[in-house]
C-alpha cells in the first residue's frame, strides 16, 4: 500500500463526508444530482468555488483514471507536482468541457482535486500516515518532561515569562 500526503488523506475523507451530507438520510439522489450539475455548470463556465473538495465533488462521478500508479505517486506531494502530468492520467468524458475549464483556469487546484477524487474512489490502494496524538507524541523529545516544574518556578509562583505574555504595557 502506498502512503499518501496527509492533506490528500484528509481531503479524501472530507469528500466522503460531503457526499454523505449532500445525499442526506434517507439518500436523496435528485438533490445530489442537482448539486453535481450546478457545480459542473459553474466550473465549465470558468467560475466555480475555488475549493479542492467542491471541485473533487464535481468530478467524482464523471472522472476516469488511466494511470492509477502514477496518481498514487503524485499523491505523495500535496503542493507542487506537475499538473499537466496528472491531467494526462485522467479523463472526464461526460463532462469534458468542465474538465478542460478547470485544468485551464485552476491547474494546481485541479491537480489536487483529481488526486483527491482518485483516492476517494480507490481507498484500498493507499493508506495515510498515523497522525493521532499518541503517534505524534511517541517521538516527541520536547524540552520538558511534562512535570509541574516545567511550568512553575521553584516557589510555585507563575514565571515571569508567563506573566509577561499578558502585560499590555510591555513592562
Amino acid at each position: 500500500m502506498k502512503r499518501v500526503h496527509p492533506e490528500f488523506a484528509y481531503q479524501s475523507r472530507e469528500l466522503g463526508g460531503q457526499i454523505d451530507g449532500i445525499l442526506g438520510d434517507p439518500p436523496n439522489r435528485k438533490n445530489y444530482q442537482l448539486m453535481q450539475q450546478a457545480l459542473a455548470s459553474e466550473y465549465a463556465g470558468g467560475g466555480g468555488i475555488e475549493d479542492v473538495n467542491m471541485m473533487s465533488f464535481a468530478l467524482v462521478d464523471h472522472i476516469t483514471f488511466s494511470d492509477p500508479k502514477g496518481l498514487l505517486a503524485e499523491s505523495a506531494e500535496y503542493e507542487g507536482g506537475d499538473p499537466a502530468k496528472v491531467f494526462g492520467m485522467a479523463a472526464c468524458a461526460g463532462q469534458a468541457e468542465m474538465y478542460e475549464a478547470i485544468t485551464r483556469n485552476h491547474p494546481e487546484l485541479a491537480r489536487q482535486a483529481i488526486i483527491t477524487a482518485f483516492l476517494f474512489k480507490h481507498p484500498r490502494k493507499w493508506e495515510a500516515d498515523d497522525q493521532s496524538l499518541d503517534q505524534l507524541a511517541k517521538d516527541d523529545d520536547g524540552d520538558g518532561d511534562g512535570s509541574r516544574r516545567d511550568y512553575d518556578d521553584e516557589d510555585g509562583d507563575v514565571t515571569d515569562d508567563f506573566a509577561n505574555m499578558f502585560d499590555q504595557d510591555g513592562d
